[in-house]
């Protein structure tokens, strides 16, 4: 007995021993290092006041909300507000349009930065080559506030593209104001904003294939067209898959900014996404007070969606790119 007592006791010694020396080792580093914590000070408190404090905002979504009642006296209704949702016309329409424009968004923008990519990896010419990155990287950093002013007056009826239409014979196209144009209208302009910053990835990624396989391929016989098509294109597949992987995440936001700016009520049915259809119902509202209720439920739904898909998405680039977040 006394020799398991023996046993067990120093089982337990070298465990206490190591959370001390952990615990040191902690010490130690706040006091070599506390004035970068004090730095973190101010981030953790804009954090807890403009992030954290306001998560008590959801309550709305299981409330009759009234501002004039405030949190506490407005009735508790539950899922009340979620059911009014589902059980509207506007929740698939605003479903559909928000996964078909995202989802397009997401596959054309992918498609056209790797494709933009690889064209102007053979751009010999190092001065073109700098001039065209630019101006085509530049667009992304413009709002869409100023990329929407020149949209309306290009794409209207009487724009410069429609003059140019109707130059040769053809009918205007009402790119802002048909409700089957308007989503490709979206996507496509998404694609011209943002394809060339995109390719900023895929470019950087193909610095990191090994020029001795470009010299591999030329002596067995292969051109231009097939060292890219067995060289370049396998080197960047890990990136392809872990921009694909993690665009799953972003998948519910269709770009609430482009689409306040360009849409109106004619082409609500094909253009109205969840987040303007939050912004409208729960901060404008229709015909009255705004319905901050469903505004929050809609907008909570729509988060707590959001969040099962990025976990999806770092999961997937986990398995497929062994790309790890934590």
């Amino acid at each position: 007995m006394a020799l398991y007592g023996y046993q067990e006791a120093a089982r337990v010694r070298p465990r206490a021993s190591s959370a001390v020396r952990r615990h040191g080792r902690v010490v130690r580093a706040v006091r070599q290092h506390w004035p970068l914590y004090v730095m973190l000070v101010p981030a953790l408190v804009m954090l807890a006041l403009f992030h954290f404090y306001p998560m008590w905002g959801v309550l709305i979504a299981f409330k009759d909300y009234s501002p004039a009642k405030g949190f506490g006296e407005s009735p508790w209704v539950g899922l009340a507000n979620f059911k009014r949702f589902f059980a509207s016309e506007s929740a698939t329409i605003v479903i559909r349009n928000t996964l078909f424009i995202s989802i397009g968004k997401i596959v054309l923008g992918q498609f056209a930065a790797v494709i933009f990519a690889l064209m102007l990896n053979e751009v010999r010419i190092r001065l073109f080559k700098r001039l065209v990155q630019t101006s085509t990287t530049l667009p992304y950093f413009l709002s869409w506030v100023i990329i929407g002013g020149i949209m309306v007056q290009v794409l209207s009826t009487g724009g410069l593209v429609n003059s140019v239409v109707k130059a040769v014979g053809l009918r205007p196209i009402r790119f802002l104001g048909d409700p089957n144009v308007f989503p490709w209208t979206l996507i496509f302009s998404d694609v011209w904003k943002g394809f060339g910053f995109g390719a900023v990835i895929y470019l950087a990624a193909l610095t990191s294939i090994n020029p001795e396989l470009y010299e591999a391929a030329a002596v067995d016989g292969a051109g231009r067209f097939g060292r890219m098509l067995h060289v370049t294109i396998p080197g960047i597949q890990p990136t392809i898959v872990l921009m694909a992987c993690l665009s799953l995440g972003g998948i519910l936001n269709a770009g609430f900014e482009q689409v306040l700016v360009l849409y109106n009520p004619v082409v609500y049915k094909t253009g109205d996404i969840i987040d303007t259809f939050v912004f409208r119902i729960g901060l404008v509202g229709q015909g009255g007070m705004p319905d901050f209720s469903l505004g929050t439920a809609v907008g909570l739904f729509k988060s707590v969606i959001g969040f099962a898909l990025i976990s999806l998405s770092y999961w997937l680039a986990d398995r497929l790119a062994n790309y790890r977040v934590f």
